[in-house]
């Protein structure tokens, strides 16, 4: 009988589990941008998924969350970026049992995986807070059926949660959540915006116009009034509209060629932050890029109102959110009471690189 050795290193077995849940592109490559700062602990990530039969029917049989996270291109380019870049997907979290779950959204999260630690990260901008928003808080029911992102960040489901700014830290807290739960940590891809301006873009001085999927989240926008209100900021300027990638397309390009002046440029994709650092002026609805035209000093216009917006703005801190927020994490996986005492007792310090670049 042959005997065959084989060498079982313990760390192999001892390496923490580490799931990031994923959703759009920015929220992906904002988790893979913090999965790099743990290189000790395995990695693995999965698009936002449920666990609810309905749910899961809805997206395996109907189209209707095609425009959501949960389905359609959302998840076909998340899991793309994963493939390109390498990452181990475990969609649904069925192959591995994991010691944390970072989450980008709390808007939708299966009870099995709260039985370990969890940690939310902000994507951006919060939607508005519509009369359905405050209905569906006031009555407890799924914080999804509010459409959109208004209720994200407000469920206080998860155990540590990890805001752009000080001040939407205290917007979350003022939504329900607990402010003890809450870290102004800033978010990757918005916390650097100073190195946009660094590009080889030929256009300039041209006013910028950043539209939103607010109809095909099955919200109503005046979309042939807003056009009309941007040629009407413009004052002759040329204007350049960039849509959003969850758009329909063919509409949202006919109507802007119906009400706009010749000339007008219209762009499906490309760097909208190169974009924003070389206009003279930015235009949104609902949208995170206003954020990086605050930061540059932009004149910018928004449905939401701009000294708010201000006050909100990510914390510019040089790109080290990613690192940041791995801190927390490797701070919180190496805690080893109940995961509930946590936040209890944590004080976040910046690293000392960090801490010079804020001041």
């Amino acid at each position: 009988m042959l005997y065959f050795y084989v060498e079982i290193k313990p760390e192999s077995i001892m390496r923490k589990k580490v799931l990031f849940i994923t959703g759009s592109i920015n929220q992906t490559s904002q988790m893979h941008q913090i999965s790099k700062h743990l290189p000790e602990y395995e990695c693995w990530f999965s698009q936002i998924f449920a666990d609810s039969p309905l749910i899961n029917w809805v997206i395996e049989n109907t189209s209707l969350a095609d425009r959501t996270v949960l389905a359609g291109q959302f998840r076909q380019n998340s899991e793309a970026y994963c493939n390109t870049h390498h990452l181990p997907m475990d969609y649904k979290a069925l192959q591995n049992r994991y010691d944390l779950v970072v989450y980008c959204s709390d808007l939708i999260i299966p009870d099995r995986m709260l039985q370990t630690k969890t940690l939310w990260v902000q994507e951006g901008m919060i939607d508005e807070c519509t009369p359905m928003s405050k209905w569906v808080k006031r009555l407890h029911l799924p914080p999804y059926l509010a459409i959109g992102t208004s209720l994200n960040g407000s469920s206080n489901i998860c155990d540590v949660y990890c805001a752009a700014s000080e001040g939407y830290k205290a917007y979350f807290s003022n939504m329900g959540t607990d402010a003890q739960k809450l870290i102004a940590t800033g978010i990757p891809n918005f916390d650097n915006c100073e190195q946009f301006l660094d590009n080889d873009l030929a256009m300039h001085d041209y006013v910028l116009v950043t539209t939103s999927d607010i109809r095909e989240c099955f919200r109503p926008d005046d979309r042939i009034g807003f056009i009309k209100k941007c040629v009407k900021i413009a004052q002759g300027r040329k204007l350049v509209f960039k849509l959003h990638p969850n758009e329909i397309v063919e509409r949202a390009i006919a109507e802007i060629k119906a009400h706009t002046p010749a000339g007008t440029m219209i762009f499906t994709n490309g760097n909208v932050n190169q974009m924003i650092a070389n206009c003279a002026e930015l235009i949104t609805q609902y949208s995170t890029l206003v954020y990086v035209g605050i930061a540059l000093g932009k004149p910018v216009h928004s449905y939401f109102d701009v000294d708010e917006l201000k006050r909100l703005a990510p914390i510019q801190n040089g790109g080290t959110s990613a690192r940041n927020i791995a801190k927390v994490c490797r701070d919180f996986l190496e805690f080893t009471g109940k995961k509930e005492d946590f936040m209890k007792q944590y004080r976040f310090e910046l690293p000392l690189a960090a801490e010079a670049l804020c001041e």
